[in-house]
């Protein structure tokens, strides 16, 4: 966490948390089990025993886990509903398992020495990607050469119609950009900044100052791995409502 340096100060190395690491030494590889995929199995474990488990028996007083199970399905399924409609609502199973899978990594990323999956680029571009593609695919499926329509702003002057729709054609593509350095960006500052007060907390001077921060910042975490999520799930619902409603 901290070091001493050669000249006699601190070394603080708060980016070593997200290094990927073999499992089982050697080299990586595609096929190399690595800590970032040991994590991203332990969030779909975590989704399965919330879902599927925790809400298996399905009691009329439902137990903790159960509660916490229709309280993220009524969540989402309220989200896609209102930002899509009643046509957005057979595409729920996807947007529900994207959030949970997301929610999960975010906050198991939270347990001391864990991995944070969803703080590499190379999960959330992914995750991205496969909303981006889908909402594409399925926009040119269900509206054929009319998904064009997303990209020409019927309402404005027609001699700015032209320069709007590269504008819109540009965004467009960058969706997927901007939708992964959301995610990853702000979950790889949240655990650095963790990381740079607990190094600080070896120096007995600022240890009370920043075991405060810590916490206070372990809390905001808290909070940031749920809105984070949250966030990529609702701009699925918005690309999602584009593929299936492109006109202007």
């Amino acid at each position: 966490m901290a070091e001493n340096a050669e000249e006699g100060g601190l070394v603080f190395h708060p980016m070593d948390q997200f290094i990927i690491k073999p499992l089982f030494g050697g080299d990586i590889s595609w096929y190399t089990p690595t800590n970032a995929a040991l994590w991203m199995g332990f969030a779909v474990i975590a989704v399965i025993l919330l879902m599927v488990v925790g809400s298996s028996k399905r009691a009329v007083v439902p137990s903790r886990g159960q509660s916490v199970a229709e309280l993220a399905y009524g969540f989402v399924y309220k989200m896609v509903e209102d930002i899509c409609g009643k046509e957005g609502l057979k595409y729920f199973p996807y947007i529900m398992t994207l959030f949970m899978f997301i929610v999960c990594a975010n906050f198991l990323g939270l347990i001391p020495t864990a991995f944070t999956p969803t703080s590499h680029f190379a999960v959330t571009v992914l995750l991205a990607l496969a909303v981006f593609l889908t909402v594409t695919i399925l926009g040119f499926v269900k509206n054929g050469a009319g998904f064009l329509s997303l990209f020409w702003v019927s309402s404005a002057p027609l001699a700015l119609r032209p320069i709007l729709a590269i504008i819109e054609l540009i965004s467009y593509f960058v969706r997927p950009v901007s939708h992964s350095i959301r995610l990853a960006g702000n979950v790889m500052a949240g655990h650095a900044v963790i990381k740079v007060f607990a190094g600080f907390a070896v120096i007995t001077l600022v240890s009370p100052v920043s075991v405060v921060a810590i916490t206070a910042m372990y809390g905001l975490e808290v909070l940031v791995s749920f809105i984070q999520a949250y966030v990529f799930t609702i701009l699925t619902c918005v690309y999602l409502k584009d593929a299936l409603h492109p006109h202007h």
